[in-house]
């Protein structure tokens, strides 16, 4: 009888906070930000997002599929991650596919600075992955 190779099982990636998930992939520090990311989400995604884009050279891609609610302090943790990922000569890329947090995107302008990308796949498979400007 033969025996098939055994799967190694999708592994959940690491929770940081009830809000935030990180894994690597590809070079990347993947951020999941999960649930509603409000003032209070914000206050405790500052410190592990300010983390991971300290570094020079950093590649990071920002999650934003398990969202279910996102205001202005989501907006500002975007602005914050891009502007210090570009001072240290990093790349940034953003997954999102809420329809509500799209608009907000769009109708900030954040969208033509760091476009979102429908899939992590896609994020992932920038070969130079940059942010816009204006």
């Amino acid at each position: 009888m033969r025996q098939e190779p055994r799967q190694e099982p999708r592994r959940e990636p690491a929770p940081l906070t009830r809000h935030l998930r990180f894994h690597q992939d590809r070079g990347h520090t993947v951020l999941e930000f999960r649930g509603e990311i409000d003032i209070a989400a914000a206050t405790e995604i500052t410190p592990y997002l300010d983390r991971v884009t300290d570094r020079p050279g950093a590649r990071v891609v920002l999650d934003l599929r398990h969202i279910d609610f996102f205001d202005c302090s989501g907006l500002r943790l975007l602005y914050r991650a891009r502007r210090r990922v570009l001072d240290r000569d990093g790349h940034l890329q953003l997954v999102c596919t809420h329809p509500l947090t799209l608009r907000v995107l769009r109708l900030t302008g954040l969208s033509r600075l760091l476009p979102p990308r429908s899939t992590l796949d896609a994020a992932l498979g920038q070969s130079e992955a940059t942010s816009g400007s204006l």
